[in-house]
């Protein structure tokens, strides 16, 4: 087989996939449960592989003159136990199964009613790692997903950390737990089927657009019959290409975007600078090994910038993923409106999650003197499973580059959003707080069985920029307001 009939063969490979996969979606189920230690030895992963059956993925990716538009992956060959379907009414999440060959650690059994030791720490609920460790200087973006087999839960997190020595590059990890508060994570790049720690680098292909930094934005649980379950991971990578802004916006550009390292050495160019920024897409069967899905733009990425003075002509960032239906995926993104000077939330559709259409920006910035007068960012987007409507956590920013997260609703999930209030549903916190300097990229999980509750996972950020990831709960049958987590009473 030539190269031109192998490309077109991958080609087609990867639509059949995404079309198969995209016809049997399996939405990860967000339950809740009373914490409770845990005495089973048996371990829930995303899909049930041992360290002898895992032989790790084959990224197949093109150069820059390549005619073929989409890199394929070969699946792994993990273990899959037979009868986990979507026909089986014991299993919440046909994508799961209970490994009792697993090795890999499991997460403290905490206590119960343990309390946080000040109120300073209020809320967190995971901290940077130890020195040395792969997300040592920073961590963010936090990606919950909540599973359970017949009688037990695992969450799992996905998020980006920096350690010391890597400047301002970032890469995604993945930590694991029992209840949602007290994580297991590893110090280094996985090995197995069944471990927790570093699970993604930045491409090393220097055409890429994912070259300088990676953060996680959203994971999609595919199910498929030939491949068992695919798990789609949606992320923002940031290139070594710079983009350039009024210094009267730079205030607004030191989280998440990266800030260029020569932004700080001529603070009178009237310019500040940041990395650019892309969407990407990349597949994994066990959530810990993945490969990256190449798009139609150049770089692999699945969407550029808009051109000339199009609201999106900078960057896009935070490509958060809905799946409507079985062909109907929708992406809720970011940029910088420069003609308005406020960051923005757009949408594009796609009929197999791979191609995108941009439908354009539905939500800017807020009144005059609220916490999100300048924009929002890093939409979180989930479907309410009490009424059918679309529910939106957002990073708010304020005029003085404050961030806050704030709430909007929509019938559809298309244009017709609208905030839920003016004031935000969680603030930061007071000045003593781990996260007194802002607060941002909300993950909503809805409890199922208790519809009226909410866990929020976020970003802080504390004195000297130093982040956590902390988590709040719902007050209320109205989703108005949050307070951070401060023990099992709750």
């Amino acid at each position: 087989m030539d190269a031109a009939a192998a490309a077109a063969t991958r080609v087609k490979s990867v639509h059949v996939l995404a079309s198969s996969t995209a016809g049997r979606m399996s939405s990860a189920k967000n339950l809740i449960q009373p914490a409770w230690p845990s005495t089973r030895r048996e371990m829930l992963a995303l899909s049930a592989c041992t360290r002898s059956s895992y032989s790790g993925f084959q990224s197949y990716q093109r150069g820059p003159k390549s005619n073929s538009r989409y890199s394929i992956p070969t699946l792994t060959r993990c273990s899959m136990k037979p009868g986990i379907d979507s026909n089986n009414a014991t299993n919440k999440n046909p994508a799961i199964e209970l490994d009792s060959k697993s090795t890999a650690p499991q997460p403290a059994a905490p206590p119960p009613n343990q309390a946080l030791p000040s109120t300073c720490s209020r809320g967190l609920v995971f901290d940077l790692g130890p020195h040395n460790s792969w997300d040592s200087a920073e961590i963010g973006s936090p990606i919950v997903k909540r599973f359970i087999g017949d009688d037990e839960e695992r969450w799992y997190m996905w998020y980006h950390g920096r350690s010391d020595k890597n400047g301002v590059t970032d890469s995604i990890g993945l930590a694991v737990s029992n209840n949602g508060i007290h994580w297991a994570r590893g110090a280094g790049p996985v090995r197995s089927c069944g471990d927790t720690g570093l699970v993604m680098n930045c491409s090393k292909n220097w055409w890429a657009f994912d070259t300088e930094s990676i953060r996680p934005s959203e994971l999609v649980i595919m199910s498929s019959p030939m491949y068992s379950a695919v798990y789609w991971l949606y992320y923002t990578g940031y290139s070594s290409e710079v983009v350039e802004l009024p210094q009267i916006s730079k205030i607004l550009l030191e989280n998440p975007e990266l800030v260029h390292p020569d932004d700080n050495k001529d603070v009178n160019s009237g310019m500040g600078k940041f990395f650019k920024s892309l969407p990407g897409l990349a597949c994994s069967q066990d959530g810990r090994h993945w490969a990256r899905i190449e798009g139609d733009h150049h770089s692999g990425a699945l969407l550029d910038v808009g051109s000339g003075k199009e609201w999106d002509s900078l960057f896009i960032a935070s490509p958060q993923v809905v799946v409507h239906s079985s062909d109907d995926f929708r992406m809720y993104y970011h940029s910088f409106d420069v003609e308005n000077g406020h960051f923005a939330l757009g949408i594009a559709r796609s009929r197999d999650g791979i191609r995108w259409v941009k439908l354009g920006k539905i939500i800017g910035g807020g009144s005059d003197h609220s916490f999100d007068e300048l924009g929002v960012m890093n939409a979180r987007v989930v479907r309410n499973q009490k009424d059918g409507k679309y529910l939106m956590a957002y990073e708010g920013v304020a005029a003085n580059g404050g961030r806050s997260i704030g709430l909007a609703e929509s019938p559809d999930g298309l244009k017709n959003w609208k905030r839920l209030q003016e004031n935000p549903v969680l603030k930061p916190s007071e000045e003593d707080g781990w996260d007194n300097k802002g607060v941002g990229s909300p993950c909503l999980v809805q409890m199922e069985g208790k519809l009226d509750e909410w866990r929020l996972f976020y970003r802080g950020v504390g004195q000297g920029g130093r982040t956590g990831i902390g988590m709040a709960v719902s007050e209320g049958k109205e989703i108005r307001s949050f307070r951070r987590w401060a023990g099992f009473h709750l």
